[in-house]
């Protein structure tokens, strides 16, 4: 157990972090004495260091949620004095362990007021929830020829899932639109029942794209009505409101313990027991079984039937301690919080000249997600400035493509509140979003006449526009800079070697990308497009008029840092012969050049892309 603050919250029908586009509090009940942020805060270490020496703004709490003393504590105690592997242990320091993890088992089911402790199943996170469903109920329920429905606002993890199980039944995925705010078109999702071919409804209770809370009550109620089945994914939800499974009335219901505060990598399932009862198991391995023969298995009861081999046990522990810090607080504490900082940051977010909020649900939760129009500045400009500014947001599509094809953008930054983040952090974010915005366009009216980049020829939206046929021999095509691929490595090797630095290497990489070549927006198509990358990216390439195999190219990203990584593939590739880009180590070139230090893993995935895509055309090249 934990000391508790002392404005302790009752379960109630508290909605924190929840506003509506004129914001208004949502049924918070009176707390029982007033949330003191900065006593919270103080229970947050990470809260109090720096980012860039400014003072840390975290504002991404929809990826991951940062963890409280106690957690800490608690992962800490259990691997310094109580670590052991569980249920199998006749010794006593075994016992203590398989208790630890049997308590937060039951801590979990009052939490969401699960009727029987059985249908807590524990998994690695919302991800693996689904997934267990998808596979596990699939197999059991789901015929050629039924459908399922999610909506247009689900994270990859809510779809993916549902699109491989209707591949392997033979059955069909139907899709709830979404309105120009954000927000469930409920007249088509009840015309997609009546249909009665829906076996199951999976929807989000918040979208982690665009803040909507969806009415998942009245939703599950239809779906019942037209005999389908429901899962909802809680994991933007369970940080901010309580969760009663009961009162939805929800078949499964699924969220993970880091954006509850708790550590990765541990999340829950909950299921009615009748349905739990008539699936069969995810995973087969150690202490799912009641007994094994060659001959035959019998599987083990709930929840061990679902919990294949040794499970995160500290996860567990201090998913429990998570979840008993949070209800020492309170939802009823900190609702009118959250409610009011969604609102304030709503306001000055949407002050910024140029800037257009992605998401106006008159029913949000604490997610506000944004585009710069005017000037144009990517997402993942904007984040890294951000960044610079000690402010951490997140960019891109958020795992949720189709939301971001439904409003015509590649990607957005999004501001993510929890119950510990202040006023001061907007002020310090909004204050950051207008200097970056008056240094770009600053310099955008300095530079007027020069190079664009992809945002700005294709409208700033991510969509190519529709233009004239592109004089070819017109264009000027990057010439190579070495004799080969190697050479001009070896260059660039010697270069960042004597750079040093890691912000040096950065600003000569943003230094490339000024330079680089004009792309005409006759070349960017969907033909041309880079997929995978974090920005919208089109590479076009050609073999040069009168050679054999020698390959140019132009390529153009509306993000400045991913134009000056085009602008080293270019200085290693565009005018080198076809057999010997192939032929080239890139992935040695990019480890020696120590290139992990300074972009993302995403990043990195985006350029592998666009070293795909100039491997490709080397190829045709060579066909």
């Amino acid at each position: 157990m934990i000391e508790r603050h002392s404005s302790a919250g009752s379960r109630g029908n508290a909605v924190g972090g929840v506003t509506s586009v004129n914001p208004v509090v949502g049924e918070a009940h009176p707390a029982k004495s007033a949330f003191d942020v900065r006593k919270v805060r103080a229970d947050f270490p990470i809260l109090s260091t720096k980012s860039h020496g400014k003072p840390f703004v975290y504002l991404d709490n929809g990826a991951t949620t940062q963890k409280p003393r106690v957690v800490i504590e608690a992962l800490d105690r259990y691997y310094q004095s109580q670590n052991a592997n569980i249920h199998r242990g006749v010794y006593e320091l075994s016992q203590t362990a398989t208790t630890l993890y049997e308590q937060a088992r039951l801590t979990v089911q009052k939490f969401i007021n699960a009727a029987h402790s059985e249908e807590i199943i524990f998994t690695r996170g919302t991800t693996e929830s689904i997934n267990l469903v998808a596979y596990s109920w699939g197999r059991t329920f789901l015929n050629a020829g039924d459908e399922i429905v999610v909506s247009a606002m689900e994270h990859h993890s809510n779809i993916v899932p549902w699109q491989m199980a209707c591949a392997a039944a033979g059955a069909t995925l139907r899709v709830i639109p979404i309105n120009d705010a954000g927000e469930l078109v409920m007249e088509e999702y009840a015309r997609l029942l009546e249909g009665r071919k829906v076996k199951m409804v999976a929807i989000n209770h918040v979208s982690n794209s665009l803040g909507t809370i969806n009415p998942v009550k009245e939703m599950t109620a239809l779906a019942h009505h037209f005999g389908a089945t429901v899962l909802i994914d809680g994991a933007q939800w369970v940080a901010h409101a309580p969760t009663d499974v009961r009162d939805i009335d929800c078949d499964f219901y699924a969220f993970s313990g880091h954006k509850l505060f708790g550590p990765t990598g541990k999340g829950v399932l909950y299921g009615k027991r009748e349905l739990l009862e008539q699936m069969p198991p995810f995973m087969g391995g150690g202490d799912m079984i009641k007994s094994v023969s060659f001959e035959k298995t019998v599987y083990a009861d709930l929840p061990n039937k679902f919990e294949a081999g040794t499970p995160h046990i500290a996860g567990a522990i201090g998913l429990a301690a998570a979840i008993e810090y949070v209800l020492s607080i309170g939802f009823a504490a900190f609702a009118p919080h959250e409610a009011e900082l969604l609102r304030y940051a709503t306001q000055k977010v949407s002050e910024v000249p140029g800037l257009r909020i992605i998401g106006t649900a008159k029913r949000k939760a604490s997610v506000i997600s944004f585009v710069m129009d005017d000037p144009p500045i990517s997402s993942l400009d904007l984040g890294l400035a951000l960044d610079a500014e000690g402010v951490a947001v997140r960019t891109g599509h958020h795992c949720c493509q189709p939301v971001m094809d439904r409003f015509g953008i590649p990607a957005t930054t999004r501001i993510s509140l929890a119950m510990y983040n202040t006023k001061e952090d907007v002020d310090a974010a909004v204050a950051a979003l207008l200097k970056i915005r008056a240094a770009v366009a600053k310099k955008s009216d300095a530079g007027s006449g020069k190079t664009q980049t992809a945002g700005a020829t294709d409208g700033g939206n991510g969509q190519p526009q529709q233009v004239g046929p592109v004089d070819l021999n017109a264009q000027k095509w990057p010439a190579a800079v070495a004799k080969s691929p190697q050479a001009a490595a070896d260059d660039l090797a010697e270069l960042f070697e004597a750079l040093g630095d890691r912000d040096s290497r950065n600003l000569y990489i943003l230094e490339l990308g000024e330079k680089l070549p004009p792309m005409p927006p006759g070349l960017k198509s969907e033909r041309t497009r880079v997929h995978g990358c974090m920005s919208t990216v089109h590479l076009f390439g050609r073999k040069r008029p009168g050679s054999n195999d020698t390959l140019e190219f132009l390529a153009d990203s509306d993000a400045h840092i991913v134009r000056g990584l085009i602008g080293v593939l270019q200085r290693l590739f565009s005018g080198q012969r076809a057999k010997e880009i192939i032929a080239f180590d890139v992935e040695g070139f990019f480890t020696r050049i120590g290139l992990e230090q300074f972009i993302t893993v995403q990043r990195r995935n985006g350029l592998a892309g666009m070293v795909q895509r100039i491997r490709a055309l080397a190829n045709e090249i060579l066909a």
